[in-house]
C-alpha cells in the first residue's frame, strides 16, 4: 500500500502572527446556571452487505485548575460543570468537555445519540434498537465504530476482530442520566489514545454520587415505554450508587420491534474522581427484532410500505457484564491512576441485505455471533515538578487488552440455520506504552509532546485449518501539540500526530475464501497507520461565547473493509480528508443558551483508480443547531436542528444519498417539589427522510437476477414522549 506523508502547515506560523494581541493578565471561565437534567431513549436503523462496498475507517484524556485560581497561564478551559478525573485542559483546538446535564438537555430518540454532543458527529441505526449505532464523523462512515474509540468508565467499547464488523461498539447500554462529564477528543494527537481513535474519542465518566435520587419513567408512540430509578446513599466512608433501567418499543415498523431491554449499575465509591476509588458493577441485556435497510425499488412499486421489510424474521440479541474498578491519587507533585476491568458480551444477529440474490430459494439470511471476555488494566503515573525555570508535568502509562472471542457466521432461514460458513476461535492482546510531556516555556506558551508504542499478539484457531495462524505487530505513534495565549481570550493550537486502528486478526491470517475454502485470499495488514495535522483556535472574547475554529488534515495508508456475510476483511485504498469545523456555544444569559456547529470535510481516494476517488458513504456536510432554555425550577424547553449532508455512494459519485433535516425538541415544568413533566416531540416537522442510504446489488423476490439500487433505512415519523421524573 502507498505510504502517505505527514501534511504539514507552512502557514501555521503566519496565522499564529495574525492573531497576536495584548496578553492578558488573568482569565477565569464563570459557568452559567445548568439547564434541568433530561432524558429519552429509542430506535435505530441499517448498513450494507458483501456488494456494499462502503468505506470504512479512522479516533482519541487528562487534571484542571479551577476558575477560582486561574492566572495569566492558565488555559482556557471549556464547558463542563463537573471535569472528570485525570483530564486537564485541552491541547487541541477540538478537545473539549461537556458536562452530563448538558448531554441530557438535548432531545434524543435512542441513547447512542447523546454522542451527539460531538461537534460533527451523526449517530444514526440501520437496524433494530439493540444493534450498534452507525457512526459518521470528519468524512468517515465509521461504519459500527471503527475509527471512533469510546470508552465508559475507562472500559472500552469497541470490539476488535467483531463477528459483525472490526470495531463494533454497541452503546446500548448507556445510561444517559449518570454521566457526568465527556471528553471529546479528534485526530491522533493524544499519546494515551490508542487503537480506533484516529477520527475521534469519546471518554464518558459515570458519576459516583446522585443524591438526591432520580425516578421517572417515559411513555410514547409506537409502545415506547421506559422506566428509570437511580439514587446513591453512604455506606462507611463511601457511597453506594444504584441505577436499573428498563425499555420497551415497537417503532413504526410493520412488523414490531420488540425492543425489551434491561440496564443495570451499582457503584461503591470513596472520595472524587481525582482522589478516591470505585468499584463498579453493569448489566445489560436486550432483544428486538429489526427492519433493515430496503432496496427502494420495492417501495416504488408498493411490494411493501416504507416502513415495511423483506424478512420478517431480521433481529438479534445481546448482553454485556462487566466488573470494573478505579484508583486514583493527586497532590502537588504527582497524579496516579490505576483503572481494571473484565467484560463479558455476547451478540447474535440475523440480517438479510440481499434477499434473494445468492441463494434464490432460501434467501440471504445469514447470522452473526460473537461471545468474549475483555480484561484489561490501565495505569498512569505523572510527575509534577519543573524543568529548568519551566513548570512541567511528564505523564507514563501503560494500557492492556486481552480479548478471548468465540465466532461464528452461518447462513439461515427465519433464524434456522442452513450452513456453517466458518467458526473461529481468537485470542487477541495488545499492550500500549506511552509518555508524554507538558512544558509550560511562558505564560503564553506551552507544548505537549508525546510518544506511544502498541503491540498486538494473537492467534486464529478456524475450521478451514488454512485460515488458522498467529500474528504479530508493533507500530509507533509520536505526537505533538503547541498551544499559544491567551491573548485577548483566544489560544491558538497546532497538533500533529500518528495513530492507527487494528483489523480483524481473521483478515490477517486468512488464505482461502470460507465459502468455497479454495479460492485464494489477499491478506490484509493488522496495524494500519494514520497521520493528522489540525491547526485552530479557541476564543472567549466574546462574553459568554466559547468558538473554535479547527482546519485538520487526516490521511490512511488504507481503509479497510469487513465483509459481514462472507467472513472476510477487504483491504480498501489510501485516503486523505481535508476539513473545517466551527463549533460555537454562548451562554446569553443564566436561562438561554445557543449552540451551533458546522463541519465541512473533502474524503477522497489518493491513488489512481479508473473507479473514482470519491470515498462511499463519507459525509461532505454536518451542522447542527440548538436553542435550549430554563432554570432549575419552572418553565424549561430545547430545539435541536441536525442537518446530515448528501454523501457519495459509489466511487465515481454517480450515485448520492439524499440529505437528511431533522428537528427535535422538548419543553417541560420543574416544580418547587422537584417533580418534573416533560414532553418531547422526535422529528418535529414529520420529515419523510433516510436514517442511512446505501447502494449495492440485490434481488427481490420474483426478480430474474440482481439489480444494484439504493437501500434505505427511513427516519421515524413524528413521535412524542411523555416523562414524569421526581427526586427522592
Amino acid at each position: 500500500m502507498q505510504r502517505l506523508r505527514s501534511p504539514t502547515f507552512a502557514s501555521a506560523a503566519s496565522l499564529a502572527a495574525a492573531l497576536l494581541f495584548e496578553p492578558e493578565r488573568s482569565f477565569a471561565q464563570t459557568p452559567g446556571p445548568q439547564l434541568p437534567t433530561v432524558q429519552v431513549t429509542a430506535p435505530r436503523i441499517a448498513k450494507p452487505a458483501r456488494q456494499a462496498r462502503p468505506a470504512r475507517a479512522a479516533r482519541q484524556t487528562r487534571p484542571r485548575p479551577t476558575a477560582a485560581h486561574a492566572t495569566a497561564a492558565t488555559p482556557i478551559a471549556t464547558r463542563s460543570d463537573q471535569p472528570v478525573g485525570g483530564f486537564s485542559a485541552p491541547v487541541a483546538a477540538s478537545e473539549r468537555d461537556v458536562s452530563g446535564s448538558e448531554v441530557n438537555a438535548v432531545p434524543i430518540s435512542r441513547p447512542g445519540e447523546a454522542l451527539e454532543v460531538v461537534p460533527g458527529l451523526i449517530v444514526t441505526q440501520h437496524s433494530g434498537e439493540g444493534k450498534a449505532n452507525q457512526y459518521f464523523l470528519r468524512g468517515f462512515n465509521l461504519d459500527h465504530g471503527t475509527d471512533f474509540a469510546i470508552t465508559v468508565d475507562g472500559m472500552p467499547v469497541n470490539m476488535r476482530t467483531h463477528g459483525h464488523g472490526q470495531g463494533y461498539a454497541d452503546i446500548n447500554f448507556l445510561i444517559p442520566e449518570l454521566i457526568q462529564s465527556v471528553r471529546i477528543r479528534k485526530g491522533p494527537y493524544f499519546a494515551d489514545e490508542g487503537d480506533f481513535a484516529s477520527a475521534g474519542a469519546a471518554n464518558i465518566q459515570y458519576r459516583d454520587v446522585l443524591n438526591p435520587g432520580l425516578a421517572q419513567v417515559t411513555g410514547g408512540s409506537f409502545g415506547y415505554f421506559r422506566t428509570l430509578v437511580a439514587k446513591s446513599v453512604k455506606a462507611g466512608d463511601g457511597n453506594v450508587l444504584a441505577a436499573f433501567d428498563t425499555t420497551t418499543y415497537d417503532g413504526p415498523w410493520e412488523k414490531a420491534d420488540r425492543l425489551r431491554k434491561f440496564n443495570g449499575v451499582v457503584r461503591y465509591s470513596e472520595g472524587t474522581q481525582q482522589n478516591g476509588l470505585s468499584l463498579t458493577a453493569m448489566g445489560y441485556v436486550n432483544r428486538w427484532n429489526s427492519t433493515d435497510q430496503i432496496a427502494e425499488r420495492a417501495i416504488t412499486s408498493g411490494l411493501i410500505d416504507r416502513f415495511g421489510t423483506l424478512d420478517a424474521t431480521d433481529g438479534g440479541t445481546a448482553s454485556r457484564f462487566s466488573l470494573s474498578g478505579r484508583w486514583s491519587r493527586d497532590d502537588e507533585t504527582s497524579a496516579s491512576r490505576i483503572e481494571t476491568y473484565a467484560i463479558r458480551s455476547t451478540m447474535r444477529l440475523y440480517n438479510n441485505f440481499t434477499y434473494f440474490l445468492d441463494d434464490p430459494v432460501n434467501g440471504d439470511q445469514f447470522s452473526q455471533m460473537d461471545r468474549r471476555w475483555v480484561l484489561g488494566f490501565n495505569a498512569s503515573h505523572t510527575f509534577k515538578g519543573r524543568f529548568a525555570s519551566f513548570d512541567t508535568e511528564t505523564k507514563v502509562g501503560v494500557q492492556t487488552r486481552y480479548d478471548d472471542i468465540s465466532l461464528g457466521l452461518t447462513k439461515t432461514k427465519e433464524r434456522e440455520e442452513l450452513s456453517t460458513v466458518r467458526i473461529d476461535r481468537v485470542q487477541e492482546a495488545s499492550v500500549g506504552v506511552y509518555a508524554e510531556n507538558t512544558t509550560h516555556w511562558a505564560n503564553w506558551i506551552r507544548t505537549v509532546t508525546g510518544i506511544r508504542g502498541d503491540r498486538y499478539d494473537g492467534r486464529v484457531s478456524s475450521d478451514t485449518g488454512l485460515n488458522s495462524g498467529s500474528a504479530n505487530d508493533f507500530i509507533a505513534s509520536p505526537k505533538f501539540n503547541l498551544i499559544l495565549g491567551p491573548w485577548a481570550k483566544t489560544e491558538l493550537y497546532f497538533s500533529a500526530g500518528t495513530g492507527f486502528h487494528s483489523n480483524d486478526l481473521r483478515g490477517v491470517t486468512i488464505r482461502v475464501d470460507p465459502i468455497d475454502k479454495v479460492t485464494p485470499q489477499d491478506r490484509v495488514p493488522l496495524l494500519v497507520r494514520s497521520k493528522g495535522t489540525e491547526i485552530g483556535l479557541r476564543s472567549k472574547a466574546i462574553d459568554g461565547l466559547e468558538s473554535t475554529l479547527a482546519f485538520f488534515v487526516l490521511d490512511y495508508d488504507s481503509e479497510l473493509l469487513f465483509v459481514g456475510d462472507a467472513g472476510t476483511t477487504e483491504a480498501s485504498r489510501p485516503s486523505r480528508r481535508v476539513g473545517v469545523e466551527w463549533t460555537n456555544h454562548y451562554r446569553v444569559n443564566p436561562w438561554l443558551r445557543l449552540d451551533v456547529d458546522l463541519a465541512y470535510t473533502k474524503a477522497r481516494f489518493t491513488d489512481v483508480d479508473p473507479a473514482g476517488d470519491f470515498i462511499p458513504g463519507a459525509p461532505q456536510f454536518i451542522g447542527s443547531a440548538g436553542v435550549f432554555l430554563g432554570a432549575e425550577r419552572g418553565w424549561f424547553g430545547a430545539v435541536k436542528a441536525r442537518y446530515f449532508g448528501p454523501r457519495p455512494l459509489v466511487e465515481d459519485d454517480s450515485v448520492r444519498s439524499r440529505e437528511t433535516f431533522l428537528v427535535n425538541g422538548r419543553v417541560g415544568y420543574t416544580f418547587d417539589s422537584g417533580i418534573r413533566l416533560q414532553l418531547d416531540v422526535l422529528n418535529v416537522f414529520d420529515t419523510k427522510a433516510d436514517q442511512i442510504a446505501y447502494y449495492y446489488e440485490s434481488r427481490l423476490p420474483g426478480e430474474p437476477g440482481g439489480v444494484l439500487d439504493r437501500h434505505i433505512h427511513p427516519v421515524e415519523p413524528r413521535s412524542f414522549r411523555l416523562t414524569l421524573a421526581g427526586r427522592f
